[in-house]
């Protein structure tokens, strides 16, 4: 099933996206650029380890803190972005974000790329594996 692209024809305020839902991640889909879908999520707590094969995953702190656990070649390790920094996960670099705070990202992705990857852990209750929701 094809999703359509989200093409607003007016500006959207990020603030106002993310108020307008509760669910930590439960990433909503903002816009689309190409084939890319700009997703806003509320995360706290740990999300899963898990692993995107054919794409990387780009991360936005818009507020809080974000860390990423890595599984690299050299080993593990873990990076932490404080709001306003970005990082990209490289595609298939298992790994697993955690929040220690309430905290906002943005991520984008290509339309239908699943939360939880193509690989992953067993998903908890509090996480959502989905391709994005629509807003609203």
């Amino acid at each position: 099933m094809t999703q359509e692209p989200i093409t607003p024809r007016e500006p959207i305020s990020l603030a106002t996206a993310l108020a307008s839902f509760a669910e930590w991640w439960s990433p909503r889909i903002v816009t689309t650029v190409n084939d890319y879908d700009v997703r806003v999520a509320k995360v706290e707590g740990e999300h899963v380890w898990h692993v995107h094969d054919r794409t990387d995953e780009f991360f936005l702190v818009l507020d809080g803190e974000l860390h990423i656990g890595l599984r690299e070649a050299s080993g593990e390790r873990t990076v932490v972005l404080p709001k306003g920094s970005v990082f990209t996960v490289p595609r298939g670099t298992e790994h697993k974000p955690y929040a220690p705070v309430p905290t906002a990202i943005l991520l984008l992705e290509p339309t239908g790329t699943l939360s939880v990857g193509d690989r992953h852990d067993e998903v908890p209750d509090h996480v959502d594996a989905t391709s994005g929701h629509a807003l609203g």
